[in-house]
């Protein structure tokens, strides 16, 4: 397959794992078990992850999924090509019922995410984006979750904004609030006339950067690859950057440990 059928079959197989865990959201009846990291885990995690590694399983391209047992390094570290999978990311939000959880599924290639989807269940938007390629969309699906325009509409495409002094739009979590982002507030007020903070769930935050509704994205506390590489590579294929603070170079994927180091997502 080349890489505008990946985007399409990961697209279609992201859309389907959202229907079937908004049919289980509007049910309000799951039970909510823990993980070892006192994270949660719902039955719409597992659903999710299961419509997702059947569909992408014929690929025969590996893959790294939130919820699937991690394949050792010694044997992943020689994948070129392989993907990542975070089949209900904002599980929190799901358990808050806000709405604001993602489906996030990305392409990677040697370290760097190159197709990235997020869908919306509860919004019916979809981000998807061709890195290689610099191309970022956001199309809207209909009530039945169908695409009536099909993929990478010219209309859909999302571009960032454009830097200014008089406002700065900052992107803040609405479950990891902490003392390290707010200082990080704290210290770029003196370069702005006016400091603005949007709050947003799961990976929704790169897509706010991403189509411009908002300027920058401190991420000063712990994730994993499964939760940043669909939204990397829709930051990226819009000129967004998104830089450990640790080695100050783009994030990396497929180490050997996939904690990410903090980040910043900007310009």
């Amino acid at each position: 397959m080349d890489l505008i059928e990946l985007l399409k079959l990961a697209a279609s197989t992201a859309i389907d794992a959202g229907v079937k865990i908004l049919e289980i959201y509007e049910t309000g009846d799951f039970a909510i078990d823990r993980k070892t990291d006192e994270s949660p885990l719902t039955i719409a995690d597992k659903v999710s992850n299961s419509i997702i590694v059947s569909s992408l399983k014929h690929t025969n391209i590996p893959f790294i999924s939130e919820e699937s047992k991690l394949v050792d390094f010694k044997q992943r570290r020689s994948w070129n090509t392989y993907w990542l999978v975070d089949p209900l990311d904002g599980t929190k939000e799901f358990i808050k019922r806000n709405g604001e959880f993602t489906v996030n599924i990305a392409l990677c290639h040697l370290g760097k995410p190159i197709l990235g989807i997020i869908y919306v269940p509860v919004t019916r938007e979809l981000y998807y984006a061709d890195a290689t390629k610099k191309m970022a969309y956001k199309s809207i699906l209909d009530e039945e979750h169908g695409l009536k325009k099909g993929l990478c509409a010219k209309e859909d495409r999302i571009t960032k904004s454009e830097s200014k002094k008089e406002l700065v739009r900052i992107v803040g979590s609405r479950s990891h609030m902490n003392q390290d982002t707010l200082d990080y507030i704290s210290s770029i007020k003196d370069e702005y006339d006016e400091v603005e903070i949007v709050s947003k769930g799961s990976s929704l935050k790169f897509c706010l950067v991403a189509e411009g509704k908002a300027d920058v994205y401190p991420r000063f506390a712990p994730t994993m690859e499964w939760d940043t590489a669909a939204g990397h590579a829709i930051c990226n294929a819009v000129g967004l950057k998104v830089i450990s603070q640790q080695t100050n170079e783009e994030l990396p994927y497929n180490k050997e440990n996939l904690l990410n180091p903090y980040f910043l997502v900007s310009q």
